[in-house]
């Protein structure tokens, strides 16, 4: 039996396992693992190097409207660039409804934007307007049709829910069979801290941390966990950045609460003082939650370590730095309340994880799997296809070379941001071909294939 390609040689990792097999793919399945592969069209020597699933970035920000005047430095052409170098294969994306906006034109004009894709993809749905037509109609057959993941927002005041409409979209979601993620900030403090800091001109990019404390996001993960208790639907906590909203869902699983939790590498390795460079240099570092010091980075590490956190997503939000639509817009430059919340990270979030967790001795190579892969495939109904290496599986396969050693520098990456919040950060391992279905996108630093990214079908739970 012939092969279309072989990758020989290799170290393979799933979630559960570690170990020397050659693999064996034809029509864009992995259809062998280990034994006598026979013939093959190709065969890729993986000697001295790790083969992992493809990584599923499923918290990401890609052509997202951003408020007037501002603009978000990725489309599909170039985020997506981006995560292949960074060694991903899926991604998914936001769709955000407006107010006053169908969820189902939305999503339509959003899925049109990924044509053209280098990565396969999923989607979210943000849902800000929750209508009787959007809960009763829009969203039970966007959700039937496969659209399985629902954002809300506790924060933002465009976009935040209040308790009554979080809980009724929970329940339309539970009856129909989809997941409810939540960003969970209190935006009634932060918008009180935040009023508070201009009156007394403290107006700078740290500020935007300040007004952002621990308390809020701790007080909204509470009350976010509490109403999906109520409704009784499984809930995923995002970009979670700390140890007293980590105790709150270690409380609510103790108590039967179905909770997935996600933490982000600006939780790991960044911090608030990075805000309070000089220059407004701070205003890189602007995301929400923002990074908050040493020791919840090691609150966060302890979560990754324990399995507490189940999900490590980039929140890949970029926003150009020297750019009147971007964090130095006008309003922006007069106050941190102005400044885009976001900051580009889907090209770096592999390799940062791989090498101050895997080769670190933090977490091992199974643990670095089921938090990069295997576990969003299972989370957003992708599995068996995506996340893992098993035969019949999608051949989504990334060759590591766990010993190169690089500085990050935003010149050698490839989103359409123009600076990298982890620039001169080092680190050692790094993605060296990417496999999307079996057909090599990413080898020796070349894209050598394009625009081959196609929509992941989601099955029912």
């Amino acid at each position: 039996m012939s092969h279309d390609l072989v990758i020989a040689n290799g170290t393979v990792a799933t979630a559960s396992d570690e170990f020397d097999a050659d693999i064996g793919i034809r029509d864009g399945r992995i259809v062998q693992i280990g034994g006598d592969m026979g013939n093959a069209t190709r065969v890729i020597d993986a000697t001295g190097r790790y083969v992992l699933p493809g990584g599923i970035d499923s918290h990401v920000h890609i052509s997202q409207p951003s408020g007037p005047g501002i603009v978000m430095a990725d489309d599909f052409d170039s985020a997506t660039r981006a995560a292949a170098f960074g060694g991903n294969t899926t991604v998914m994306p936001f769709c955000l409804q407006e107010r006053g906006q169908s969820l189902t034109a939305a999503f339509r004009d959003y899925r049109e934007k990924a044509e053209g894709a280098h990565v396969d993809f999923g989607f979210h749905m943000i849902i800000t307007d929750p209508t009787p037509q959007i809960l009763g109609q829009e969203l039970p057959a966007l959700i039937e049709e496969g659209q399985r993941s629902v954002k809300v927002f506790m924060t933002y005041e465009a976009m935040r829910m209040d308790d009554a409409g979080i809980l009724a979209t929970m329940d339309v979601a539970r009856r129909h069979g989809a997941r409810i993620m939540v960003h969970c900030e209190n935006e009634d403090v932060i918008a009180f801290l935040a009023a508070r800091a201009e009156d007394t001109g403290d107006i700078a990019p740290r500020a935007h941390a300040t007004t952002r404390p621990v308390a809020a996001e701790r007080e909204a993960t509470h009350r976010a966990l509490t109403l999906a208790e109520v409704v009784d639907i499984p809930i995923v906590i995002v970009h979670v950045s700390n140890g007293a909203a980590i105790d709150e869902i270690a409380r609510a699983r103790a108590r039967g609460v179905n909770i997935t939790a996600e933490t982000c590498p600006q939780y790991l390795v960044l911090e608030a003082e990075d805000l309070s460079r000089d220059n407004w240099e701070g205003a890189k570092f602007v995301c929400s939650p923002p990074p908050r010091d040493t020791v919840e980075q090691q609150n966060c590490w302890r979560g990754l370590e324990t399995g507490l956190f189940d999900l490590f997503s980039s929140d890949h939000c970029p926003f150009r730095y020297e750019d009147e639509q971007g964090k130095r817009n006008p309003a922006g430059l007069r106050s941190f309340r102005h400044i885009p919340n976001g900051i580009p990270g889907i090209e770096t979030r592999l390799p940062i994880l791989f090498s101050e967790g895997v080769m670190k001795g933090r977490i091992d190579l199974p643990r670095f799997v089921a938090l990069t892969s295997t576990n969003h495939a299972r989370t957003y109904d992708m599995y068996p296809r995506k996340g893992t290496i098993a035969v019949g599986s999608d051949a989504d396969i990334t060759i590591w070379d766990p010993h190169v050693r690089k500085t990050i520098q935003h010149a050698g990456l490839h989103d359409a941001a123009d600076y990298s919040p982890y620039e001169g950060f080092e680190v050692t391992g790094w993605p060296e071909t990417v496999i999307l279905r079996g057909v090599p996108v990413v080898e020796a630093g070349q894209m050598t294939t394009s625009g081959i990214g196609a929509e992941v079908p989601r099955t029912a739970r």
